[in-house]
């Protein structure tokens, strides 16, 4: 395989490589403008990367490991580092399916670290949620007390009549974050799609392939009020002008599913798509080097290869297998083999 042209390499040390992606194919296209990147009060600087580390090292040491750099890197198979980069490369999501415990939501958080693109957003999915819940929301009602209380005489300061500007009143949501006119694409985990209701996956196309959408809300007072400050979801302030979001930079979209549903052809049809198997012995032994360290992999060989002998034939997950090594290693009950037995469950055990 010839790697010159990845930029995501599965090598595990950061590096600027994204710099190297070449300019998008007309089709993908974005000018969101001005490029505004968020200001951070508590960032040196006001610089948002240098605000959003620690809650970017926290979530790279809960999914990568907190030993990573001590484990024998496992490279990733061709085809997953082929998937990743077309995606890179033609601005599309990429769409992830697998048995739970594959290392799906994972693979988010592996090119954000790799590529320096700061905290992964995440938007786990529900059978409740819906579009706007990605994009933004907007407290009404927390509104409409404040206009109450200026109304009797108590108002706060910060606009009309001693209520706060409508900014205030907005959040932007994971999706709308990541739509954000900026620089670098942001990295963003919309996690277990398939569990959305009949909805989610079609009401996703126009803003996938748009890559923008509308506040009504700041639009109905762009006359008056052209630039509006709002949240963001990493909790940083940022400028929204005319009411609506344009992205610059499509961002990296991973979209995971456990397989438990189809999906509109019009969907796959703007993904990327990346199937992933259960993970093999050496893996799963890097895996668990990665979390736990040198001497729980080799003390908890035997529960990697009685793991891998069960997923042959059962449901199984491998963060099942990290609870087990960590337990017996840590704890070292005298019942090992029984304890490992009641972490590692079958997950299509009869009902």
């Amino acid at each position: 395989m010839n790697d010159e042209w990845l930029i995501y390499r599965g090598v595990g040390e950061p590096h600027d490589g994204i710099d190297a992606l070449p300019d998008p194919p007309p089709w993908r296209d974005f000018d969101g403008a001005p490029v505004d990147e968020p200001e951070d009060p508590e960032a040196p600087g006001g610089s948002p990367a240098a605000g959003a580390a620690g809650a970017a090292d926290g979530a790279i040491a809960r999914r990568l490991g907190a030993h990573r750099q001590a484990a024998e890197l496992h490279r990733p198979e061709p085809e997953e580092l082929e998937a990743i980069n077309a995606a890179l490369y033609l601005r599309r999501p990429l769409l992830v399916t697998g048995f739970p415990g594959t290392g799906k939501s994972t693979l988010a958080h592996a090119v954000a670290h790799e590529l320096k693109l700061g905290r992964v957003l995440r938007w786990p999915v529900v059978s409740r949620t819906v579009l706007q819940d990605g994009l933004y929301r907007y407290d009404a009602l927390a509104r409409l007390q404040d206009v109450q209380i200026a109304a009797s005489g108590g108002g706060r300061d910060g606009g009309p009549g001693g209520v706060p500007g409508i900014g205030k009143y907005i959040r932007l949501g994971p999706l709308g974050t990541a739509l954000l006119p900026t620089a670098r694409p942001r990295v963003l985990l919309i996690d277990e799609l398939d569990k959305s209701d009949i909805d989610l996956p079609n009401d996703l196309l126009n803003v996938l392939e748009e890559g923008e959408f509308a506040l009504p809300e700041l639009e109905r007072v762009a006359d008056t009020e052209p630039e509006v400050r709002v949240l963001t979801d990493d909790g940083a302030k940022v400028t929204v002008r005319g009411g609506r979001v344009r992205c610059r930079a499509f961002p990296f979209i991973v979209l995971t599913s456990n397989g438990e549903r189809d999906f509109p052809a019009a969907l796959l049809r703007r993904c990327i798509q990346l199937k992933l198997g259960q993970p093999g012995e050496k893996r799963l032994a890097t895996m668990v080097r990665a979390h736990l360290g040198e001497e729980a992999a080799r003390s908890g060989a035997d529960l990697i290869r009685e793991f891998l002998s069960r997923s042959q034939s059962e449901l199984v997950a491998a963060d099942q297998l990290l609870n087990a090594v960590y337990l017996t290693h840590y704890a070292a009950p005298p019942t090992r083999e029984d304890l490992a037995d009641l972490l590692i469950q079958r997950l299509d055990r009869p009902r």
